[in-house]
């Protein structure tokens, strides 16, 4: 029996459990999926989809101790904490992971904001990484962590940097029928995008299927600017498209977190998920992901 030690049992890995439950899975019955569980409510729902929850918070270091040893693949999808430059959150569950036999396998969920600004060119994973605001660098310190500790324990890390993630029910529903602006397309960024379903799969392939210490970025092929993703947005939703503004008009009409994504494009390739671990997309495209299910 295969156990998996979920960190950070939210949209993601319920998707994922939900994938290996299903009978087509390769695995369907021979996994033992455990969930970090902070919340007594979730219980009930962990149950009922065969996930053995533990209690315990990331937060609290001395509630961490019944992870060491528990698991042969870990897959860490918790985010960092939100304050400071570095993942604090990571440490502790390294040092309660250190505790007991290591697992075999560590799938990490970061992002593509590690890159930083790339002034909209083409992005492999061979690039260095330059962050350029706090969230993005304290995910590149958790991936520092887990590339060290990977080393030193023997275990087969796979990094995975995701973009927007996208599903219905987790789009910017509320920017677009507010009528926020989007940016004109003269000056307009560079945004890359992977469906729900489709990263929790990669995830799982990647604990099997990827070479130790593998940096991935788990992107698809849609290749928008973000104005044009609002587009489709306003489209799924049937509601008007965002007006086209230029940068000083949208910059000012919209909230400080959303400036700093307005402040980096890139276009990441997706060659080494597709040619290493020959992962083939569900949902290639967002419009594929928005009007073609």
């Amino acid at each position: 029996m295969l156990r998996v030690l979920i960190i950070g049992c939210g949209d993601i890995a319920l998707r994922l459990v939900r994938q290996q439950r299903e009978p087509s899975s390769s695995r369907h019955g021979g996994v033992q999926f455990y969930a970090l569980n902070r919340s007594p409510s979730r219980i009930p729902l962990l149950r009922e989809m065969g996930i053995r929850p533990i209690e315990g918070d990331l937060d609290d270091r001395r509630s961490l101790v019944r992870l060491a040893g528990i698991a042969d693949v870990v897959m860490h999808f918790a985010p960092p904490q939100s304050d400071a430059l570095v993942d604090r959150r990571t440490r502790r569950l390294l040092a309660a992971l250190a505790m007991g036999a290591a697992p075999a396998r560590m799938v990490y969920i970061s992002t593509t904001g590690v890159y930083g600004d790339c002034a909209g060119a083409w992005v492999e994973e061979t690039r260095p990484a330059r962050p350029g605001n706090a969230r993005a660098r304290r995910r590149w310190d958790a991936e520092r962590q887990l590339r060290g500790w990977a080393i030193r324990a023997g275990v087969r890390l796979s990094i995975l940097r995701a973009p927007g993630i996208y599903a219905r029910g987790r789009l910017p529903e509320a920017r677009v029928r507010q009528g926020l602006p989007a940016l004109l397309p003269a000056v307009d960024i560079h945004t890359n995008h992977i469906h729900a379903e489709d990263l929790a799969r990669l995830a799982w392939r990647a604990a099997f299927r990827a070479r130790p210490q593998r940096l991935y970025n788990a992107v698809d092929d849609s290749g928008l600017r973000m104005g044009d993703w609002f587009d489709c947005v306003a489209d799924h939703l049937g509601v008007p498209r965002p007006p086209r503004l230029p940068y000083e008009a949208v910059m000012s009409a919209v909230t400080p977190a959303m400036r700093t994504f307005l402040n980096e494009s890139r276009r990441l390739s997706n060659r080494r998920i597709r040619e290493e671990l020959g992962f083939r997309f569900c949902y290639p495209d967002v419009h594929v992901g928005l009007f073609g299910d």
